[in-house]
């Protein structure tokens, strides 16, 4: 089990300590509901350095993300992040991501902790142009500070101002003290906020300034339980859940960053598919009934005939009421579809509802 920079610091604060994707992770310190709260009212961070980072660096850079990415990176700009996923030969998914544009030649990509591996393999087989490349995962922090009084927050520890950060973009500076820190007005909450990327020696110096700064805030560390709640409240897709090796990134909602202007992996094919229409999709749901939703359990029809199956699901603690993602027929994916969820051989009634689930 790997550890982050700070797996001692979380144990000191009273975390819940869990495995996840191969690290010892926080899954709650408080609790929660309290952290979510927190995030959704005022400002929480997550330490989130078990995610990947790679470097790729030169001339062809730009034509070897450009074939592994779904999206169209000669739209970026320096300081301006793009959200896409790397499609596999077979009609899924091999990851979701981030790209930064750092320069005209330089690009820092944000991979999922799970499959860096996987991911760093990916690319290097289509990398035949010799672009260099870098994983620099395990030598790099990184702290989602995230809620509506982040800016606030944060803002006496930069020169940087954070407030007129534009959403998916970034800036390098000086942060706490620290030299070239990259602030990025990102998030994985739907609250607002920035994720803040350093190296690991700096960790501690920039944790315990966020914490001082903070403080009249009311910060709190937040932990992947909470992290989990607040994606699922925007229908944010979880890979390893929602969409992985075998979904369609089309049924999946993922149109939106599919670019058929330009030539990618499996690009013929997924444009097929979108001709074709798919056959089922992603959509979200609300319990009406009472029940929670969990991962792989069964969607079926009022005459119980299976149609899908739950990917994502929790109870919301903003709305008080259960709520989940799942893969659907077409048929029933439609806004007020009603569908149910078997929970212990019960048929528990839910209807279709278009994400975000909190406004």
């Amino acid at each position: 089990m790997k550890n982050t920079a700070l797996s001692e610091q979380h144990s000191k604060l009273g975390a819940k300590m869990v495995p996840f994707a191969g690290f010892n992770m926080p899954v709650q310190y408080s609790g929660i509901n309290d952290e979510h709260e927190t995030v959704r009212k005022g400002v929480g961070v997550f330490d989130v350095s078990h995610m990947g980072e790679f470097i790729l660096k030169g001339e062809k850079a730009i034509d070897l993300i450009q074939k592994i990415s779904s999206n169209d990176v000669s739209k970026l700009y320096d300081g301006k992040v793009q959200y896409a996923y790397m499609p596999n030969e077979t009609g899924g998914i091999v990851d979701d991501f981030l790209t930064y544009r750092i320069d005209e030649q330089t690009y820092f990509l944000v991979v999922n902790a799970s499959n860096i591996e996987k991911d760093w393999n990916w690319i290097s087989k289509y990398n035949t142009e010799g672009v260099e490349m870098k994983n620099i995962s395990d030598q790099t922090a990184l702290f989602a500070v995230q809620g509506p009084k982040a800016a606030e927050a944060l803002q006496s520890l930069t020169d940087i101002e954070l407030a007129r950060m534009e959403y998916y973009t970034f800036q390098k500076g000086t942060f706490a003290g620290v030299a070239n820190v990259l602030i990025s007005a990102t998030g994985y909450t739907g609250a607002g906020g920035f994720e803040i990327y350093m190296a690991n020696e700096d960790a501690q110096k920039v944790w315990d300034a966020i914490f001082e700064a903070g403080a009249s805030y009311g910060i709190k560390p937040i932990g992947l339980g909470a992290r989990d709640t607040l994606r699922l409240e925007m229908g944010f897709c979880l890979y390893g859940n929602d969409i992985d090796d075998s979904t369609s990134p089309l049924a999946a909602g993922l149109g939106w960053v599919t670019k058929f202007t330009k030539d990618f992996v499996n690009s013929a094919d997924l444009k097929a598919e979108k001709e074709r229409g798919v056959t089922q999709k992603l959509v979200g749901f609300e319990m009406i009934d009472r029940g929670i939703p969990r991962h792989d359990y069964e969607i079926v029809d009022v005459e119980g005939n299976k149609i899908g199956r739950v990917t994502s699901g929790t109870q919301s603690p903003t709305l008080k009421k259960s709520i989940g993602l799942g893969y659907v027929d077409s048929a029933f994916a439609k806004e007020g579809t009603e569908i149910f969820i078997g929970i212990r051989n019960q048929r528990i009634k839910a209807m279709v509802r278009k994400p975000p689930f909190v406004k």
